[in-house]
């Protein structure tokens, strides 16, 4: 059966009207066409639609039947194009995007608050986890874009990354204790011999921060772990100790105070990870442009922040050339 919506369309118009030159006045189509389609109908089905008297068109038995089916499958169709046009024209659709727990406590608040004013009728959900554990998800297609840590993304050559960010990490201090802040910088070693507040082990910052003590052949002063940053960071502000974070974590907390950490300085890079080869959805165009507007807002404005973006990153097209497992 090889029945078409133009033939159904035929269809319902007779049906409707019970006059074949009317239906055809009203679709804007040759009467002869009509019936074409009409008799190219009853052939899939292997009916005749209509009984056809002097003067009158009236439904057949089949006609009857296939009448209301014929009516919803136009009607899904009508349905269809409209629910596309919604989300072509961001009236409505949905959105997945994965964060790591530091960039949800900087970056994304300031994205999704821009974003959602801008197209509330979008739902968004947010995964928070590791930029491993991201781009895994992503991979497996639970995830539409992941703000992650390039230094940390799992390598996998179906992902694109494209670098947004450089930031450096640095020494947080409550500003009621300014044994610290009084400095312009301070190195490691000198970090390490301080009540330290950590994140949990396996936290991105965490590894990087073991990593460099460790390369350092320090022993950290450890008096809390294994909150996550918001909490850590708070505990900080109430003079509990110091840790070490992005600069961008710093700027939405009250009561911290930033110094520059040297010998060795680290940083780290901010990347959106998002599936290579396919165009992204409207949806996530529009996320990319926002995101956009507030990187480059943010690396305009604050210390220790190098904007990244390379040229025409943000294009319609999903493929570009730059990997996870490419380091910016």
């Amino acid at each position: 059966m090889t029945m078409t919506l133009d033939q159904l369309r035929c269809f319902v118009a007779v049906a409707r009207s019970g006059h074949f030159t009317r239906a055809a006045d009203g679709l804007g189509i040759a009467q002869p066409s009509l019936s074409r389609q009409v008799a190219a109908l009853e052939r899939d089905v292997g009916a005749r639609l209509f009984d056809r008297t002097p003067g009158a068109v009236t439904l057949s038995a089949a006609g009857e039947t296939l009448l209301p089916v014929a009516v919803r499958m136009l009607e899904d169709r009508d349905a269809a194009y409209r629910r596309i046009e919604e989300l072509t024209g961001l009236a409505r659709g949905r959105l997945r995007i994965g964060a790591t727990p530091s960039l949800c406590t900087s970056l994304i608040p300031d994205v999704i608050e821009r974003y959602h004013d801008a197209h509330p009728g979008v739902d968004l959900h947010i995964t928070e986890a590791g930029s491993g554990t991201l781009t895994e998800s992503l991979a497996q297609g639970e995830l539409d874009l992941a703000l992650v840590i390039a230094e940390r993304a799992v390598r996998n050559p179906a992902l694109d990354l494209i670098p947004l960010l450089s930031e450096e990490l640095v020494v947080v201090s409550s500003a009621d204790r300014p044994a610290l802040t009084r400095r312009r910088a301070v190195t490691l070693s000198e970090v390490a011999g301080h009540a330290l507040v950590l994140c949990h082990d396996g936290y991105d910052l965490r590894v990087a921060l073991d990593r460099a003590f460790q390369d350092a052949g320090l022993q950290p002063h450890i008096v809390v772990e294994g909150a996550e940053l918001d909490a850590v960071l708070r505990f900080v502000a109430r003079g509990i100790g110091v840790t070490v974070a992005p600069v961008t974590a710093t700027l939405h907390y009250p009561g911290l105070r930033a110094t520059r950490l040297t010998s060795p300085g680290l940083t780290r890079t901010i990347g959106l990870a998002r599936r290579g080869g396919i165009d992204p959805s409207h949806a996530a165009v529009a996320f990319h442009s926002v995101l956009r507007e507030c990187v480059v807002e943010s690396a305009e404005g604050t210390t220790g922040l190098t904007l990244r973006i390379p040229d025409g990153a943000f294009g319609r097209t999903g493929r570009r050339s730059g990997r996870p497992h490419d380091r910016p």
